[in-house]
């Protein structure tokens, strides 16, 4: 790759991360607002992306790749089920397409092959689902919305310190996980972190800069 392809590659990458960044705060914020994150021109920005709906819709695509990814990977892997439920469900919260599900739903009409994206995604989740249901290390009333309603609030998890977020989204999707194990499951996990302080119970309310 040439110097200068690799240059927009890379600002390529800078307006993507900083749309997902400046749409999941606030789905409603301006195209100009991304510019400004990703410290590029509008008129470079629109170089690029025609309309903010075209920019959402690459999120939305980027995201749905990523997922549909992860649970090929875990369809494949032959481990112990429920290293396998365990391993799927901490990567999917590190990857954090839920966050783009909740802030990102219904702001934009989806393309014909978004739309066959998400059918194919949802095909592979149950499927993956299905699995660990065979595998008889789920509870029997425990549904494939389950998972996606659980992914999706260990999402709104959020600090400023991203690395903390990190640690209490995991601290919570293991408590959630232990409630999704068959009844007499042997070895609880231990909740991995610290619980939430005060002061981060509290930092949520200031207002943003």
């Amino acid at each position: 790759m040439s110097g200068r392809r690799a240059q927009a590659a890379r600002n390529n990458e800078r307006i993507l991360e900083s749309a997902r960044a400046v749409f999941v705060e606030d789905p409603g914020a301006p195209i100009s607002a991304v510019a400004k994150r990703a410290g590029v021109g509008i008129s470079a920005l629109y170089g690029r992306y025609a309309s903010k709906e075209e920019l959402l819709r690459k999120l939305a695509g980027d995201g749905l790749r990523r997922f549909v990814a992860q649970l090929e990977t875990a369809l494949e892997d032959n481990s112990d089920p429920w290293t396998v439920f365990a391993r799927f469900l901490r990567a999917a919260v590190d990857a954090d397409t839920s966050s783009l599900t909740l802030a990102l739903a219904g702001t934009f009409t989806p393309t014909p092959q978004l739309n066959e994206n998400a059918n194919r995604s949802a095909e592979l989740f149950e499927r993956f689902f299905d699995r660990m249901k065979d595998a008889d290390v789920l509870r029997d009333d425990l549904v494939v919305h389950d998972l996606s309603l659980c992914l999706q609030m260990v999402a709104a998890v959020r600090t400023s310190d991203k690395k903390r977020q990190r640690e209490l989204r995991h601290r919570y999707l293991t408590m959630l996980m232990e409630s999704m194990k068959k009844p007499g499951a042997p070895d609880r996990a231990p909740l991995p972190a610290a619980p939430p302080t005060w002061a981060e119970m509290t930092e949520r309310w200031a207002p943003l800069q």
